[in-house]
């Protein structure tokens, strides 16, 4: 299954904000950026628009082809990941960040770690404090219970936990405090319904709209307190639109397993060549609460209590169930 979303979260710079997944079977993707695009904004004083892609770098990694070819930097301990320049070496902040990741250990601004130094990790971080980011595109889940999640830092597990760096998200300047305050411009599960079809639902006085299968759609979320966790329960139902006189052909929906979706682009699930279309449509209720915990006075709910602890962020809890 699908999934495309479209939030920007205005008081959260994209180098802290991490999407991960996870399911029932046990499968997780963490810090999943194939099909995702980052797009840092501009403070909120400044309007919020996008700012231009040149200025998205903040690992330097282009001052690494200035060494020493002979170059093998420390790992401080920790594996060099599989994925480094260099076999058993860390050659840049980043390699260093993934060897930290891979031990579950907090990584922080990079003090007294010679790469991060180097690249101004720590200087350039601080620079982004007050922008905002906007997280957009589609990625693919198991169609069974599961949930995905954007929350500060590089997550990883610990045990049986699964937790997240928090120290650059908490230890901010004074006054640069980063919150989960959020707009949800779109989200959706499989394709999207065209027009073709939407004018042909509904009636005259009331029109049908892709808000009516994605209800989610310009949902906007405010709050000054950085410990604080949005919780969207989502419930995910199968519809198959089919053109009038349709009949099942071999080949083009029901022969869509698994194994072929995986070799199909984004954004390709569903659509089948005689102009059928298998997508999903939703419906949610939400959650919300500070993880210092208490209640709910101040929205008329004084006996609605809260737990403390938690991690912040939007997670979306999501089940599939019966098609239409």
């Amino acid at each position: 299954m699908e999934i495309h979303l479209n939030i920007s979260f205005p008081r959260i710079p994209c180098e802290l904000l991490t999407l991960d997944v996870m399911d029932v079977s046990g499968e997780q993707q963490t810090g999943v950026k194939d099909g995702l695009s980052k797009v840092q904004l501009a403070p909120p004083s400044q309007g919020g628009l996008p700012l231009q892609i040149t200025a998205l770098n903040l690992h330097g990694d282009e001052e690494a082809s200035h060494l020493s070819p002979d170059y093998c930097g420390n790992c401080y301990g920790a594996p060099a990941p599989p994925t480094a320049s260099k076999q058993g070496c860390c050659t840049t902040c980043e390699e260093v960040r993934e060897a930290y990741a891979s031990v579950s250990w907090a990584f922080g601004k990079g003090e007294n770690v010679e790469q991060c130094e180097r690249e101004h990790y720590s200087e350039k971080l601080d620079a982004q404090r007050e922008q905002g980011c906007r997280i957009e595109g589609g990625f693919r889940v198991n169609k069974v219970v599961g949930n995905f999640h954007l929350a500060p830092g590089r997550s990883f597990s610990n045990g049986a936990m699964h937790v997240h760096d928090l120290n650059n998200y908490l230890d901010t300047p004074e006054g640069q405090a980063h919150t989960f305050t959020h707009t949800i411009h779109h989200l959706r599960f499989g394709p999207q319904i065209p027009d073709s079809i939407t004018k042909s639902l509904g009636t005259k006085q009331m029109p049908w709209t892709n808000h009516h299968s994605n209800p989610l759609d310009d949902t906007k979320q405010l709050t000054d307190d950085p410990a604080f966790n949005y919780m969207y329960f989502v419930k995910v139902v199968s519809t198959s639109y089919l053109p009038l006189g349709w009949q099942a052909k071999p080949g083009v929906m029901q022969a869509q397993d698994e194994l072929v979706n995986d070799l199909l682009p984004m954004g390709s699930h569903g659509r089948g060549e005689d102009g059928s279309l298998e997508t999903h449509q939703y419906s949610v209720t939400s959650h919300k609460r500070s993880l210092s915990g208490g209640d709910d006075k101040a929205e008329g709910h004084k006996e609605r209590l809260h737990a403390r602890g938690g991690i912040p962020g939007v997670f979306f809890s999501y089940v599939s169930t019966c098609r239409l």
